[in-house]
């Protein structure tokens, strides 16, 4: 997962705060913290995502105080307008590819349930396993995408007035957020794909309690379906317990499918209020 402290928040505006962009930025500081010491499990892609949403939420809010309104109309170069366009229109790109793997991934996950439940598996794990490879591979497609949004140069902004400089600097971090937040997303997604040869090697994460909280809950379950397969298909505890971890990941997979829902309408509205507040002008 890259980090927070991208390369395109080295831009050349003032970095003096302003009374109306407190609230979001301390948003940002709060994630960049909780960011630290995330790892990519479920509950961390979750609380992620409604950390996006939530900072999309403050930043429609600042472009449509008056201030920012009257302060734009002021603004020359709005150069910077389209480079934060383009990076939401692309975003959306990514969020609607995601939000579609995120689903097809839940539909094999509840075809491996229904086919445990009345004992049948084994065509099953091999669709299991094929669309995880896919998954993974497109969600690397996807993290290159992010890493080279992440290292393009943004549009010089030559703006004495600080307010107008605040708000376009909250506007690139929002960008930059969301590349580490999706970024998270695909990490997630890609986990390694689990196989049968070890059947202690998760073992011993799984029944750590500590290592417990910081496992992939895709891994988790994929170990669990190789453990049934391999090593006992007709045995009821290890039917029981893969149940269990498709369950509990099916459960995840709809919260974070939900996370990316509501992202996909954030970016909507946010490019749609930028529109507006420029066009006005």
């Amino acid at each position: 997962m890259a980090s927070y402290s991208a390369n395109n928040r080295s831009i050349s505006l003032p970095s003096r705060s302003h009374p109306a962009t407190e609230k979001i930025e301390e948003e940002f500081s709060k994630y960049k913290t909780w960011e630290n010491s995330a790892s990519p499990i479920a509950e961390a892609v979750y609380n992620g995502l409604l950390s996006l949403g939530e900072v999309h939420k403050r930043m429609s809010d600042l472009l449509n105080l008056p201030l920012t309104l009257q302060a734009l109309s002021k603004c020359q170069d709005k150069k910077w307008v389209d480079e934060i366009l383009d990076k939401f229109m692309r975003f959306l790109d990514i969020c609607e590819t995601t939000r579609e793997l995120v689903s097809q991934f839940k539909e094999n996950v509840k075809d491996v349930l229904s086919l445990l439940r009345r004992r049948k598996g084994d065509l099953s794990i091999t669709n299991y396993t094929s669309f995880r490879k896919k998954m993974k591979k497109d969600a690397k497609n996807l993290v290159t995408i992010l890493k080279k949004m992440d290292h393009e140069v943004v549009v010089a902004v030559m703006e004495a007035d600080q307010f107008i400089s605040a708000v376009i600097r909250v506007l690139r971090e929002v960008s930059t957020m969301g590349i580490s937040v999706f970024q998270m997303v695909l990490v997630f997604l890609s986990a390694p794909i689990s196989k049968p040869i070890n059947k202690w090697s998760l073992v011993s994460r799984l029944v750590n309690k500590g290592d417990q909280d910081n496992v992939n809950e895709i891994e988790s379950a994929d170990f669990a379906l190789n453990n049934l397969f391999k090593y006992g298909c007709n045995e009821v505890e290890k039917i029981q317990f893969a149940q269990n971890r498709l369950e509990n990941l099916e459960g995840h997979f709809e919260c974070i499918e939900d996370g990316l829902d509501n992202i996909f309408r954030c970016l909507i509205r946010s490019r749609s209020t930028l529109l507006n507040v420029v066009s006005c002008q």
